[in-house]
């Protein structure tokens, strides 16, 4: 009974310091994600090289991370010139943007859209009128605190977005305004995948130790599918961001939208999201493209959504070649969770978390208690 006591003891003190130090522990899990991926590329490095030319795995962690951000560098000083140009173009036309739509809008507030956006030309008015005269009678003392956080019946578009924007951004980028933070969680980042990646025997062995000696086999067995699954996810996404990126600045470029390199990268940028990081990236570009006219802010959408149906059903199976299967809704009720949780950092591992959660389910639970022999992580024919 003390012994049953002890052990929930200790496992509610263990969630009351993972919960204490929740950002530290998704920075940790972006680390062994991002090792195991550079881990990945030193075995194909030791292969490559092979013979009395082999090259340490330390070296060889060290040297592909080394290039990665060389190779980063190098790309984004080529870019940086044009980036520069059409981030600040970005910045000036998105409000414009926003105002056209507002305007739009308005023109067809007695249709479809007055139903769907707010009511008609005559609620508008009417909205206006008293925006008008409220303004015009003087307010009691009483009421004025209430009425001056209130939003104000004639509030623009553009005031509205900027208002929620703002309030999101505070939400869900609050690690933003700590700099030394995000450097310090960028570099551990870095250097816990260097690390894991020269060494991952010692990392598995220490793990294999908190387990008893008739459990060690199956720990083994379900830690190395997780690391398998986490890999090839990482690996895909970071394949994917540069496709994505490439194949949407080429579209915009073809239908000469403004700043479609800007576009193209935060499309690359954010494709790392699943479900929610598409939908981000084409709100700018169908907002930029509506500019020209609301057919070309269609068009844009249009492409967004071909780009998403190309990658869903060509470029993920053929990067993935099997791997395990996320459902959909729990893929999106994930990153909500985390989201509520985290903020955007919780956003960014959702999925990758919910990978391997359900690899240890499905391991340790369909198969074990519930006896049913279920696929776990489909692996390649020719692999």
């Amino acid at each position: 009974m003390a012994r049953a006591a002890a052990l929930v003891m200790g496992l509610y003190l263990l969630l009351q310091l993972l919960w204490f130090a929740n950002q530290l522990v998704i920075v940790a899990f972006l680390g062994v994600l991002f090792g195991l991926a550079v881990g990945a590329g030193v075995d194909r490095l030791q292969r490559i090289r092979g013979g009395r030319f082999k090259i340490r795995r330390g070296m060889a962690a060290a040297l592909i991370v080394i290039v990665f951000f060389a190779l980063l560098t190098g790309i984004g000083a080529w870019m940086t010139p044009t980036l520069r140009t059409q981030s600040v173009e970005l910045r000036a036309k998105i409000p414009e943007a926003v105002d056209r739509i507002e305007e739009w809008l308005n023109r067809r507030r007695s249709g479809v859209f007055g139903m769907v956006f707010g009511g008609s030309r005559g609620d508008t008015a009417a909205a206006d009128t008293a925006g008008l005269r409220a303004s015009t009678e003087p307010a009691a003392e009483g009421d004025s605190a209430s009425k001056e956080g209130a939003p104000k019946a004639t509030e623009s578009l553009r005031g509205s977005l900027s208002r929620q924007v703002g309030g999101a951004s505070r939400f869900l980028f609050p690690f933003v305004t700590h700099t030394i933070a995000v450097f310090g969680g960028f570099m551990l980042i870095i250097f816990m995948s260097i690390y894991i990646a020269a060494d991952p025997d010692l990392y598995h062995r220490g793990l294999m130790a908190m387990f008893p000696h008739r459990m060690r086999d199956r720990a083994g067995e379900v830690l190395s599918s997780m690391a398998e699954v986490l890999r090839r996810w990482l690996v895909t996404q970071l394949i994917a961001m540069v496709v994505i990126g490439s194949i949407t600045t080429v579209a915009l470029l073809i239908l000469r939208v403004k700043a479609a390199f800007a576009l193209g990268v935060i499309a690359g940028l954010l494709e790392f999201i699943p479900t929610v990081g598409p939908i981000l990236s084409a709100i700018p570009a169908v907002a930029m493209g509506f500019l020209d006219s609301p057919e070309k802010a269609l068009t844009v959408g249009a492409v967004y959504v071909g780009v998403q149906f190309l990658e869903n059903h060509i470029l993920i199976p053929l990067l993935m070649k099997g791997g395990v299967d996320v459902p959909p809704v729990l893929t999106i009720l994930s990153q909500a969770l985390f989201t509520l949780l985290f903020g955007f950092i919780g956003l960014m591992v959702a999925v990758p978390v919910l990978a391997a959660t359900m690899v240890a389910v499905k391991m340790l639970y369909v198969q074990r208690v519930v006896g049913d022999d279920v696929a776990v992580v489909k692996r390649a024919e020719a692999g």
